[in-house]
């Protein structure tokens, strides 16, 4: 980012959205991530003001079966709409998934097709689900009826630049009683390389009437009103750069300040504290891992790479959190400055 971002106005983002009949109090959204977006991050980027969160992919079979690991991902802790996002690839399980997620409170149902890793697209779900739209369709269908809460759809341009076939579907999934739908502007193939192709997103804008989020390579304030600009989309959804920075999206919505360096190390000691307790301390230091490194990069740029590894590969859970607020309060800024006025 940079400092003009701050000049420019984020009314674009702060009239409220409804989905089907669910009210969303800002128009930038944290986008689903499988293995960031647990439920100690969304808990904290909803306090910062992100307008929507969602979970986690949860596997539609895994979790009728009984899943520990799908069942984790489908809890939540005083944040409203509470938005399960389910993934698979057959009708039957997708529908039973919808009873169970609503049952278990809810608010809405966003459906998978964008997800582009091969262990996802392998087993034929996520964006795999893009190569055959009528079948994509009967996995809708089933779990619009299914539930009695709206259903959403997350999905890419098409399985490659020769199927570009989102327009298709988005239409095809409206009919079929979907609320809203993002796009992230890129094909499967692509996966994150390249750059997103916030103009093909306008082409579903021409053909539904529902709610639109774009998505794909937003990072700062100028980019969220680009994106909305070119796309026509009613809201925006970041992703990755929010890695390191739980607080992002609700500063993009005006909602929440940048924290200056104190501020990040507290927010970080507090973010480690939530996943040690609700992952247990073994899994919670191997999952917070990432997230420290994500955090170091961001705020302590210039820490030598061997007290980096040293950090995150410590299974002394105070240690970790010590060094890594000791690291982003040293860098006292260099980096932390740039990112508050940035």
């Amino acid at each position: 980012m940079c400092l003009k971002d701050m000049h420019l106005p984020s009314t674009a983002f702060s009239p409220s959205l409804l989905i089907g009949n669910v009210e969303i109090r800002n128009r930038v959204a944290l986008a689903p991530m499988s293995g960031v977006t647990d439920l100690p991050f969304r808990m904290l980027a909803w306090r910062f003001g992100a307008g929507f969160v969602v979970t986690e992919m949860v596997a539609s079979r895994e979790l009728v079966g009984n899943a520990a690991e799908s069942w984790a991902r489908l809890k939540n802790s005083g944040i409203d709409p509470h938005i399960v996002q389910l993934a698979g690839r057959e009708a039957h399980w997708m529908a039973e998934a919808a009873r169970i997620v609503e049952a278990n409170g809810a608010d809405i149902i966003d459906i998978n097709m964008g997800c582009p890793a091969k262990k996802v697209t392998g087993g034929y779900s996520g964006s795999a689900l893009m190569r055959d739209p009528d079948h994509a369709l009967s996995l809708i269908e089933a779990t619009v009826k299914a539930a009695t809460v709206p259903v959403t759809l997350k999905m890419r341009l098409g399985w490659d630049e020769n199927s570009i076939n989102a327009p298709l579907i988005a239409r095809r999934a409206e009919e079929a009683g979907v609320k809203a739908i993002t796009i992230h502007g890129r094909t499967r193939m692509q996966f994150y390389n390249g750059k997103a192709d916030w103009d093909a997103i306008g082409a579903v804008r021409e053909v539904v009437s529902i709610p639109l989020i774009a998505n794909g390579d937003v990072d700062s304030v100028a980019d969220a009103h680009e994106i909305l600009r070119r796309s026509g989309a009613d809201a925006v959804m970041v992703g990755r750069s929010c890695q390191g920075r739980p607080w992002h999206a609700g500063v993009l919505a005006g909602a929440a300040a940048h924290p200056d360096a104190s501020g990040v190390a507290r927010i970080f000691a507090e973010h480690y504290e939530m996943m040690l307790e609700f992952y247990g301390v073994e899994v919670g230091l191997r999952t917070a891992r990432k997230h420290a490194g994500w955090y170091l990069d961001r705020f302590a740029p210039e820490l030598p790479a061997s007290e980096k590894a040293a950090i995150l590969t410590s299974t002394d859970k105070g240690f970790v959190r010590d060094s890594v607020v000791a690291a982003i309060v040293r860098s006292g800024g260099a980096a932390a400055r740039e990112e508050i006025a940035a």
